[in-house]
């Protein structure tokens, strides 16, 4: 334990030397040697490569490789240009998921909660909070990263985009109707196209709903499976997603520069900000409006939204969530019910976050999306961002769908990959907080809820 603090300590003090020794190399009248600057500022990768050995956790690893990345691309530019290939095959792995992900997380959230006898009110009020509070997420984020600019002005070397900026033709409204309707899921599969794989995914799960349970118990199983092990098949490729980062950040600061890092930081910014606006401008009002305790239920959704922050990962928050909520007042019917509805159908940390990536992979293009265009985004965002809160970094599986199916390049994707760790931490949480939140607004709509009742010990999830 000491010798951890130890470590990170030393970490921290080289890093705080090598800074100071880059910025004092511009004042000072003498300068340093290039070779003992390069050697300061690799010191620090060496303690983190300690530290990420020690903790043995893919968060510090993947933030390891941002900066290794980012020190290897500036000292060796020639070679880092040479590995954007890691990275594609990252990004190839990640395309696999898109389709069974989808598939199993939408048919088992359809299916799986289709009996509205049973659930009454509750089943429709739930899914109208859903959709209002997620497209209002949607168009905070599309807002925000339109007042930002984050990712325009950018210069683009032509050998970095050579090839991979597909040209598309203007299609009629006709076309885009036709386009959203699958005619054969295999080839939509095939081509990438995220909304038709939806589209048939929410059909054949109302399908699924209306057979008789002898016929409907198996496949939930089936999806439900498929849908356990695409999680896992996801865990898999994101231990690969170190390397992805270190390429990804090298390649980009090896072509541009430096000044690719500011555009970054500029999207991250924007993401936090445009999270706390949707807190105080959404989450608050509804708090007060159906006056529920605001420190009460701070109190209970504070642990499961840093637990959701530390794993960036809703799923691992979701005992603790089921079990606070139920504490906080909310009958366990509700809890039961809302919650896991909710991780389908409720992401309101990512639908914001995918608003501001999918134009600021436009921006970093360099292509201008009309607000036509933009909007039909948003609407198709509303539809391939359920079913992702359960899988760490998932929601870059949904933004390359989302890309390839307005015609924007994939390579943007590996620069926000280099910070999409510290954009996943806060969009997480905000997805736990929201469906904690709707809980308690539908035991409020109910005439359910009950702050004072007495909770029965030990919660059966």
């Amino acid at each position: 334990m000491f010798r951890n603090r130890y470590v990170i300590l030393g970490f921290f003090v080289v890093f705080s030397v090598a800074v100071a020794a880059q910025v004092a190399n511009h004042y000072l009248p003498v300068p340093i040697p290039a070779w003992l600057l390069m050697v300061l500022r690799w010191l620090p990768m060496a303690c983190g490569f300690v530290v990420a050995l020690r903790r043995r956790k893919l968060t510090t690893w993947i933030f390891l490789a941002m900066l290794a990345g980012v020190e290897f691309g500036y000292d060796l530019p020639s070679v880092a240009k040479e590995l954007n290939v890691v990275s594609q095959v990252f990004i190839r792995m990640v395309k696999t998921i898109i389709a069974p992900l989808l598939f199993g997380t939408l048919v088992t959230g359809i299916a799986g909660h289709a009996n509205l006898r049973q659930v009454g009110r509750m089943g429709w009020k739930s899914l109208v909070y859903f959709e209002v509070v997620s497209t209002i997420a949607l168009f905070i984020g599309l807002a925000a990263i339109n007042i930002s600019g984050a990712g325009l002005g950018v210069t683009i070397p032509p050998d970095m985009v050579k090839g991979t900026l597909p040209q598309v033709q203007p299609q009629t409204w006709h076309e885009v109707i036709l386009h959203i309707f699958p005619e054969n899921i295999a080839k939509s599969i095939a081509d990438g196209n995220v909304l038709q794989i939806v589209v048939f995914s929410i059909l054949f799960g109302i399908a699924v709903a209306m057979v008789k349970e002898e016929f409907r118990s198996p496949m939930l199983r089936f999806t439900g499976s498929l849908t356990a092990v695409m999680f896992k098949f996801t865990n898999i490729i994101m231990l690969f997603a170190p390397f992805a980062v270190f390429s990804a950040i090298a390649y980009s600061v090896g072509h541009m520069g430096l000044s690719v890092l500011l555009n970054l930081f500029q999207l991250l910014a924007t993401l936090y900000v445009a999270l706390l606006a949707f807190i105080l401008a959404v989450f608050l009002p509804i708090i007060l409006l159906l006056k529920i305790p605001v420190m009460k239920f701070a109190r209970a959704v504070a642990e499961p939204a840093t637990i959701a922050f530390a794993t960036t990962s809703s799923e691992s928050a979701l005992p603790r969530a089921m079990e606070n909520m139920e504490v906080f007042g909310v009958p366990r019917k509700i809890v039961a019910f809302v919650i896991p509805t909710g991780y389908s159908f409720n992401l309101d940390g990512t639908t914001l976050y995918l608003a501001m990536a999918s134009i600021f992979v436009a921006n970093m293009a360099g292509i201008r999306l009309s607000f036509d265009t933009q909007i039909v985004m948003m609407l198709t965002l509303m539809l391939t961002s359920k079913g992702v809160a359960g899988v760490p970094r998932a929601s870059l599986v949904i933004l390359l769908g989302t890309a390839a199916s307005f015609g924007l390049p994939a390579w943007p994707v590996f620069i926000i990959l280099g910070i999409d760790e510290l954009m996943d931490m806060a969009r997480t949480a905000i997805n736990v907080i929201g469906n904690c939140l709707a809980t308690a607004v539908i035991a409020k709509w109910e005439g359910e809820f009950d702050p004072d009742k007495p909770v029965d010990q030990g919660f059966l999830i």
